[in-house]
């Protein structure tokens, strides 16, 4: 996740609809968008989906259900899209709020309204994705990768007010729980673990447990996906977390080759042949 720039305080700063101007264009390179926010009219395969985008697409019956409601009524509310530079693939526009109407609205054979956001930076990006699913769901209802997403963003807006290196030194000192109990003394630590117990608070959640969600976004993604499944613990996931990449990448494919468990007590001996 990139540094975040906490600009972003309300939906109305999110959708910027003071003045809308409705215009429908077909989405071809020679498309040229005035400066103000506009609602236009897309194909959803014009748009790519946000590239690390943390939450889950529905599946099965609510699926099911939107397609239906998409196909008999259109999609009544607009997405929200970013224009970027043409990527490798021919994309001139990336998706922020609206991927579950996006995917529904490709199944149903509809287009799909969409508000374009222009010269948005990625850290703002990143407010407008997890921002936008925040105030539409409930936090408690959310999946635990998905509430890792949203503590992390969250977090770094109260502690590294957008340095990202501070996020970096931070996620490293948790990964030495025993250290930070040495050194809760410290200034610096206690006044960063006031402020997990504040997020915490936010959400009916203990600073530890903040802390364990902050190592989860640390997680890849099919492991991610793995703890929302609930085929291991917390605790589990958040010993993974502190595997590099291509470790973790191992433990995935063990577990999808084979009906292998992990549990806490395979997990720590596994660190413990590792680390020797």
């Amino acid at each position: 996740m990139p540094k975040i720039n906490p600009r972003i305080k309300s939906i109305d700063d999110l959708l910027g609809l003071d003045a809308p101007e409705e215009v429908t264009a077909e989405p071809t390179p020679s498309i040229s968008l005035p400066t103000k926010n506009t609602i236009i009219t897309l194909p959803p395969q014009a748009i790519r989906g946000f590239r690390g985008h943390p939450f889950r697409l529905y599946e099965g019956d609510r699926l099911n259900d939107l397609v239906e409601s998409i196909s008999e009524h259109g999609v009544l509310t607009p997405a929200i899209i970013r224009k970027i530079e043409r990527d490798e693939d021919g994309f001139e526009y990336e998706m922020l709020a609206g991927h579950n109407r996006q995917n529904a609205a490709a199944i149903a054979n509809r287009e799909l309204p969409c508000i374009v956001k222009e010269n948005l930076s990625d850290e703002d990006a990143w407010i407008y994705v997890i921002e936008t699913n925040v105030l539409q769901r409930s936090f408690s209802e959310m999946l635990p990768s998905e509430k890792a997403a949203v503590l992390a963003l969250r977090y770094s807006k109260m502690i590294c007010q957008g340095r990202r290196n501070d996020i970096i030194e931070e996620l490293k000192r948790l990964e030495n729980p025993d250290e930070i109990r040495e050194n809760s003394t410290s200034g610096t630590q206690c006044h960063r673990t006031k402020s997990r117990d504040i997020l915490g608070a936010e959400y009916d959640l203990k600073g530890r447990a903040v802390a364990n969600y902050l190592r989860i976004n640390e997680l890849i993604t099919p492991l991610k996906r793995r703890i929302d499944d609930a085929e291991f613990p917390i605790v589990v996931a958040v010993q993974l977390s502190y595997l590099a990449e291509q470790e973790q990448q191992m433990v995935d494919d063990v577990l999808s080759g084979s009906e292998y468990k992990v549990n806490e007590g395979k997990v720590n001996y596994d660190l413990g042949q590792a680390k020797q």
